[in-house]
């Protein structure tokens, strides 16, 4: 018998859109492989090392991915390069009205590695503006979180399948 693939869903959320993000995500995959969600700051490379595949869920700030999953990024680089070359991943980011500097951030570090990206960055827009909208827990609704399950069940289906 097979191992089922392990998708590994690495997160940081500071409000709670990102933490539910990559729980949406890590539903819909779990109908087709082992899912293992794990926050930013317990993230080890071994975790990725036993992986199959990635998703990297954060939210921006200040036009950057958070410190905490950049601090993962710092920890896990240099341990992991030439040990995962061509495994899939996928990016996905909680931002207030853009989020384009965190995927950037997160694309070239998984050049680095020479990650196979199997999908174009999400960016989930929560249109908090003001200090105090920024600083409030997100709930993000279905709608927002649909794209999120979605890229969950094509990324565990394409590990099944052997796609990626």
């Amino acid at each position: 018998m097979t191992e089922q693939p392990i998708l590994l869903i690495i997160w940081h959320s500071r409000t709670g859109a990102s933490k539910v993000m990559a729980e949406a995500a890590a539903a819909a995959a779990r109908n087709e492989c082992t899912v293992q969600l794990v926050a930013a700051e317990e993230a080890e490379a071994a975790d990725l090392i036993a992986a199959s595949g990635y998703i990297f869920i954060c939210p921006e700030n200040l036009a950057s991915m958070t410190g905490a999953m950049k601090e993962f990024f710092d920890r896990c680089y240099y341990p992991l390069l030439g040990r995962i070359e061509g495994r899939p991943y996928a990016a996905t980011v909680a931002a207030g009205s853009d989020g384009a500097g965190a995927v950037r951030q997160i694309e070239r570090i998984a050049t680095g590695w020479r990650l196979k990206r199997i999908a174009e960055s999400l960016i989930v827009c929560t249109h908090a503006q003001t200090p105090e909208a920024i600083a409030a827990p997100k709930h993000p609704d279905a709608a927002a979180l649909a794209p999120c399950s979605e890229l969950g069940a094509m990324f565990g289906a394409g590990l099944a399948m052997g796609i990626f």
